[in-house]
């Protein structure tokens, strides 16, 4: 399995930032897809920020509801996480990763992923 993110860099709050990522070795058509972010400083957890269904349910952690949005796209098994209005809260290393589950109660987690994490991609949000 091979995951590639990409599209990070450094914005201002209130800008807008388009991630994507691409994975092989998978069944990426049917499968749970999930952004997930590891915020900078010492004790701060990876978090799950978005997931979606292999049929295009989408779920968010409450604090990007309304400014993120996850969409994919199977031809080109190219995950995609638009942000919107950017804060400086939302600077981490973000991920992608294939899901065991996807769900409203679940987006949070990082356990049920499979296949291990990438390099990620740093998005980070100035003030």
């Amino acid at each position: 399995v091979r995951v590639k993110e990409s599209g990070g860099g450094l914005v201002h709050s209130g800008d807008s930032r388009t991630l994507s990522c691409t994975i092989s070795g998978v069944d990426f058509e049917n499968a749970a897809m999930g952004w997930f972010r590891h915020h900078p400083g010492p004790g701060r957890e990876r978090e799950g920020v978005s997931c979606i269904t292999s049929d295009d349910m989408a779920y968010y952690l409450d604090s990007v509801k309304g400014r993120f949005t996850i969409d994919r796209d199977n031809a080109k098994s190219t995950l995609i996480l638009e942000m919107n209005d950017l804060k400086p809260e939302d600077t981490g290393l973000y991920f992608c990763a294939r899901r065991a589950t996807c769900g409203e109660s679940v987006v949070r987690q990082t356990l049920n992923v499979l296949d291990g994490w990438g390099q990620g991609t740093m998005v980070t949000v100035s003030s």
